[in-house]
């Protein structure tokens, strides 16, 4: 009989999620016929108790929002840049049982926008100072971008920003929110805005000829900025190249082996009818 290894994802909500579809797919692709991947429903003060438990055929957890936080503060061990961040998207079974937490989002962020073309000395604008804006200040540190402008609706969510990028090395420079249409004109863009909350800044933008706009959105897709964007001959991603990258992560820390990356691609493109990069 083939060894069961559980793993989930865990949010609220969670229904939506398509890390399921990424995940199993990878398993059938590689041959682990015991692994299974499902979602659980849990808000950030139940997880605590739902991960302890969990028995010892669970090998991994991926979190989403709202319990990146929560799920770092759990971890017996996490890795230099999940502490950096203050947040973990993975947590990894170890041999005693207790957990290693790890953020796959960063190094996903990295790896799509390596892809489109960031490079070294780029200035990057994030939109938003949530948790996928903390992964984009440890992306820009990895980078080395010149430096980051963070704009956001609330000035005290900036400021609270600060202290990781200090840990993390990299300038922070806080704009406000009416003025995002000027600081839209980086080398590299960065939204994490909830769907509907930046698309009047579509009509008043004027992006600098080269950059790379990356949108966390997916659905709907193109948001409006990502249109603008795409009209405008930038190179753009959304958060379906983020969704599948940081599986990738996720998927090796989780069973040990080489992710399928082109299976767990076409599961993912055949489940929205998306093109990803």
């Amino acid at each position: 009989m083939a060894l069961v290894r559980r793993a989930a994802v865990l949010g609220k909500p969670i229904a939506h999620s398509l890390s399921p579809v990424i995940h199993n797919a990878g398993y059938a692709a590689a041959g682990l016929t015991g692994w299974s991947y499902t979602r659980i429903e849990c808000a950030a003060a139940e997880l605590p108790a739902l991960v302890a438990g969990l028995g010892p055929e669970w090998a991994g957890l991926s979190v989403t929002m709202p319990g990146k936080e929560a799920a770092l503060a759990v971890a017996a061990e996490a890795s230099p840049v999940a502490a950096a961040v203050g947040a973990a998207n993975t947590l990894v079974r170890r041999p005693d049982g207790s957990w290693h937490a790890d953020n796959t989002d960063v190094g996903g962020m990295v790896h799509v926008l390596t892809g489109a073309g960031v490079r070294a000395g780029a200035a990057m604008t994030v939109l938003g100072a949530g948790g996928t804006a903390r992964a984009a200040l440890a992306a820009a540190a990895r980078l080395g971008c010149s430096g980051v402008t963070v704009v956001a609706r609330r000035p005290a969510a900036v400021d609270e920003l600060r202290p990781v990028a200090a840990a993390l090395g990299v300038g922070l420079t806080g704009g406000a929110w009416a003025d995002a249409p000027r600081h839209l004109a980086a080398d590299v863009v960065v939204s994490t805005m909830p769907a509907g909350v930046a698309d009047a800044l579509a009509d008043a933008v004027t992006w600098s000829p080269g950059a790379v706009f990356f949108d966390a959105v997916y659905d709907p897709w193109p948001t409006p900025l990502a249109a603008s964007a795409l009209g405008a001959g930038l190179r753009v991603v959304s958060g379906l190249d983020l969704l599948l990258a940081q599986a990738v992560g996720q998927f090796e820390q989780f069973t040990g082996v080489a992710a399928p990356v082109e299976a767990m691609r076409a599961a993912l493109r055949q489940a929205t009818g998306a093109s990803l990069s």
